[in-house]
């Protein structure tokens, strides 16, 4: 088949996610990818795979300071009708090629790409996960918030236009795909519930060459990874980690893609009232992750509904156990007692569930074995790709 990518995703695990798929399907396919100037083209670079690349200038509108920062909805509303009119162009570009296939990915800006509502290629759109500003209450703001500024959000109509415009964009670009593929039965069932369509799990895989056990083992942290913001549960893990015995209670290391300097200093504070060791790297490359993850004495991961869970099956793939929030994808990747603990979300709980753990070396390393044969039987990519290749062809039928 003759492939065209969409994407304009910045470092992060879509991207990854995209990289490893197209390694695999450009040993069978023709693979070409339109892609906005925006998009982080270094990150996991996707030039290797292809035959073309397509590249349409795109930079959002610039956002002001106080006191004038609730413009800054204007500017955003006025960002998704200039992308609306480069999707006509790229879209005509697209069909103009004669493509068997198109694989969008989410927008940055719009999550389902606006291209989806104009193109006339068979379209399949991969959904990490439904928008969840648009579709959410916040866990909690990045920073406190005061009431008069809440109060002031409620009815600040450029807000309203804003949402309203973008939850249209991303209702009709996802409807408009011929075939609609998610990451997990979770992701799946938020997909129904929100956009009223039926979608296919795909799920990924993990490159178990790259993500193997290493010889630093053992070191004196539990690993968390993910973006420094509030919904990745990280207050949780820290509130958790203040109910381990100090004797025995390691360091708390963090390792996140992005970073919202105001949640740092959230969390800093708040290890600090809890007493516990705190540490925090941001945007490390592929091979100190992988380090990390062996270094560590188990991986603890309590995001709020994380739509999929590819850092527990990362770190099952180095031979860690895993500590998780029994919800979202989390449930589908671990297994409870057997490569690690799943958890409902009480910080006491989870507290002495990661005391268990340290409690018990020879457990731990149990789990650890575990959780890599688990990986090697059920979560390669050449599977992840093989089913991805099949749900492309039902697509162009």
């Amino acid at each position: 088949m003759r492939i065209a990518i969409f994407h304009d995703l910045p470092s992060g695990g879509a991207k990854r996610t995209l990289y490893e798929s197209m390694k695999r399907l450009s040993q069978r396919h023709t693979l070409d990818v339109f892609t906005l100037s925006c998009a982080n083209r270094d990150f996991c670079d996707l030039r290797e795979f292809t035959s073309a690349e397509f590249v349409f200038p795109f930079a959002p509108a610039k956002l002001f300071g106080s006191p004038f920062g609730r413009l800054n909805q204007l500017q955003r509303w006025l960002d998704i009708k200039r992308l609306d009119r480069l999707s006509k162009r790229i879209a005509k570009q697209i069909d103009a090629g004669k493509y068997d296939l198109v694989f969008a990915q989410p927008c940055m800006w719009t999550q389902a790409p606006l291209v989806l509502q104009y193109l006339r290629t068979p379209t399949v759109y991969y959904c990490h996960e439904p928008p969840r500003n648009l579709y959410e209450t916040a866990v909690r703001t990045v920073a406190t918030n005061l009431s008069v500024r809440d109060r002031l959000d409620r009815y600040d109509p450029l807000i309203r236009l804003f949402v309203s415009t973008a939850r249209h964009v991303d209702q009709a670009s996802t409807r408009a795909a011929d075939l609609v593929l998610v990451n997990s039965v979770f992701i799946r069932d938020r997909v129904k519930e929100i956009y009223g369509i039926d979608s296919i799990i795909s799920y990924h895989g993990v490159d178990t060459d790259v993500f193997r056990p290493g010889s630093m083992n053992g070191q004196k942290y539990v690993l968390s990874v993910g973006a420094i913001l509030p919904h990745k549960g990280y207050d949780f893990l820290i509130e958790s980690f203040g109910h381990v015995d100090p004797a025995v209670r390691p360091s708390l290391r963090l390792i996140g893609n992005m970073n919202n300097p105001s949640e740092q200093t959230l969390l800093a504070a708040l290890a600090k009232e809890k007493g516990v060791d705190l540490q925090i790297e941001v945007g490390v490359d592929q091979n100190t992750l992988v380090r990390r993850y062996t270094e560590a004495l188990f991986i603890a991961y309590a995001p709020y509904n994380e739509p999929f869970g590819l850092v527990p099956l990362e770190a099952m793939s180095c031979g860690k156990p895993v500590v998780g929030i029994n919800e979202g994808g989390v449930k589908e990747t671990v297994v409870d007692h057997l490569t690690g603990f799943l958890v409902e979300r009480d910080a006491h709980k989870f507290g002495k569930a990661l005391e268990h753990l340290l409690s018990d070396p020879a457990l731990a390393q149990e789990y650890g074995k575990n959780g890599r044969a688990h990986v090697m039987k059920n979560w390669s990519w050449d599977a992840a790709v093989t089913k991805l290749e099949e749900n492309m062809a039902q697509a162009i039928r």
